[in-house]
């Protein structure tokens, strides 16, 4: 089963965000919290909040960043 074209956008969003969200949580969470016993319990707790505000801001940016690539790109 594929997805409709129309949510391209929508889909390219929640994606992004999830991946990034769980990438820079991790990172922070290693760098502020330590890696120990309960690395991972924090980084998902990280995580949780950090996504919310991930996928809005990427699904906003996202145009914004395209059109500036395409100007500076031939």
């Amino acid at each position: 089963m594929k997805i409709p074209k129309k949510y391209t956008n929508i889909l390219f969003a929640f994606v992004m965000s999830l991946l990034m969200a769980l990438i820079m949580s991790g990172v922070l969470t290693a760098l502020f919290a330590g890696v120990d016993q309960q690395f991972t319990s924090h980084w998902m707790r990280a995580f949780i909040h950090a996504w919310p505000v991930a996928f809005p801001a990427i699904f906003i940016v996202a145009p914004v960043v395209k059109k500036i690539v395409a100007a500076l790109t031939d």
